[in-house]
């Protein structure tokens, strides 16, 4: 039996690819100024890195390598590329502070996928994620940018609220708190399926609406909420399951 043209793990990994093509892409737009185009391609990584998650699955070939070259690719479109937009755009007026600070989320986030390389030891099983996800963390400041910087500048009162969220992002995403992983509709009950739905159709239309800006508060929400619940189960006394995850 002769072997395909191209094989199951070069489709996948040219997904990836493709993710690291979007965060050169937005660092480009920076470097040019042109912000919201910048913060439109870190949202196109994030399709792309969870679609090439999809396709590993479905051609089944997940494997080590792949695991790192994601890895690389969120260094690059995760950490890197909202680092220097958040630099460009706003924390350039501090100088050497501004510069300091618009790199945690470049160097948190290439700790927090260090220690998931080392975590994962099934490749093919992912938990709940230990840590903000950087990619949940990139696509908020993407939203930020996207959503509230007009006429040259992030506007109030959002411009106060961006350092802040910058330190904020970056500790989580070293953290030992846990957000959960996306729902996998398969393993769900039917009335569960419409919930999901319902809240999509719904997210959908608010989006549409309010010309995307619901979309950092519901990341944002998304973010806090994953704080909220890790200091209700230390004062109850209650453990999660053990999870890893990007």
């Amino acid at each position: 039996m002769s072997k395909p043209l191209i094989s199951k793990a070069f489709v996948a990994n040219t997904v990836t690819s493709m993710n690291i093509f979007c965060g050169f892409m937005s660092i480009l737009y920076t470097s040019q100024n042109n912000f919201k185009y910048a913060a439109i391609f870190i949202i196109i990584a994030a399709i792309f890195d969870t679609l090439d998650g999809i396709v590993a699955r479905l051609l089944d070939t997940t494997s080590r390598f792949g695991v790192e070259l994601d890895s690389l690719s969120d260094v690059v479109s995760f950490g890197a590329a909202p680092s220097f937009l958040i630099f460009k755009s706003y924390a350039f007026q501090f100088g050497a502070w501004g510069i300091i600070i618009s790199s945690f989320l470049l160097i948190f986030g290439a700790l927090r996928l260090a220690r998931f390389n080392v975590m994962t030891e099934e490749i093919k099983i992912k938990g709940d994620f230990t840590g903000l996800p950087i990619p949940l963390s990139a696509i908020t400041i993407a939203l930020l940018i996207f959503s509230f910087y007009k006429e040259g500048k992030i506007i109030e009162p959002f411009s106060s609220l961006v350092l802040p969220l910058v330190v904020i992002l970056s500790i989580l995403m070293v953290s030992r708190i846990r957000y959960s992983a996306l729902p996998k509709l398969k393993d769900r009950k039917f009335k569960e399926k419409i919930f999901l739905f319902t809240l999509l159709i719904v997210a959908l239309i608010l989006t549409i609406i309010t010309n995307g800006q619901i979309l950092f508060f519901i990341f944002l929400s998304i973010i806090f909420f994953g704080i909220i619940r890790h200091i209700f189960y230390l004062i109850t006394g209650k453990k999660f399951e053990n999870g890893n995850g990007k």
